[in-house]
């Protein structure tokens, strides 16, 4: 396949059917095999994410790894980077936005979350992953159709037309509690803020505990009608 060229989608769909029935670990490997010159795993250090680093590591350990600092994240985020970091013998790509907060106060005025999230999201997370994404013809994501209505259709392997590459989430069938099975296994460092009614963690200005039984995502942008920083469709 030449770089960048867009999969037909009946090849799309036909290799997503082909690795529905197949474990996570299984569609790292056909992810491996078919971009590991240009595949990067994207990560914000939640659960799911976690789980991915210990397999990815165990199957393809040079494969890059990258995080979108917002520079608002919880100090419990930055401390399990950290964890994570040691576990593995690694070092995280680290991927800023091109304007720092006082930048952006200046800019678009003071505490922009709390006015226009969409605009804020777009500054500090969607144009940082147009940028890094640029760089690669394949990533790895950790999103299940359990999270939430937005992320119900969710293929294994689809084509991303937002930033024109092919996407993988090897979790897409997976329960919360197939996660969590997997993270007590094999002892994976995690963020303690998930002991804390925390099931989504995003930026600190942004994210609250939801009660149980509540949607994972509805601690997101509480107050707004949003659930989606623009990453994922």
């Amino acid at each position: 396949m030449s770089n960048r060229q867009k999969m037909a989608d009946e090849a799309i769909q036909e290799w997503a059917s082909r690795l529905e029935a197949q474990a996570p670990q299984d569609v790292l490997v056909n992810a491996v095999e078919n971009y590991a010159a240009s595949l990067i795993l994207a990560a914000s250090f939640g659960a799911e994410d976690v789980v991915l680093i210990d397999m990815l590591h165990k199957l393809a350990p040079t494969i890059p790894v990258f995080y979108l600092d917002t520079n608002i994240h919880f100090a419990e985020t930055y401390d399990t980077r950290d964890k994570l970091q040691a576990r593995y013998g690694t070092t995280f790509i680290q991927v800023q936005p091109q304007l720092t907060l006082a930048e952006q106060a200046e800019k678009h005025g003071d505490k922009l979350w709390e006015r226009e999230p969409n605009l804020c999201c777009e500054i500090r997370k969607v144009e940082p992953l147009k940028r890094v994404l640029s760089n690669y013809q394949a990533w790895i994501t950790g999103i299940r159709r359990e999270q939430s209505p937005t992320r119900a259709n969710t293929q294994k392997v689809e084509w991303d037309e937002k930033f024109n590459l092919v996407k993988f989430n090897p979790l897409a069938d997976w329960t919360e509690a197939q996660v969590w099975e997997y993270i007590h296994a094999h002892d994976v460092p995690y963020n303690p803020l998930h002991d804390r009614n925390y099931p989504s963690i995003g930026c600190r200005t942004c994210t609250r505990a939801v009660m149980p039984g509540q949607d994972s995502r509805s601690g997101r942008w509480a107050g707004f009608e949003k659930t989606e920083c623009g990453l994922h469709k």
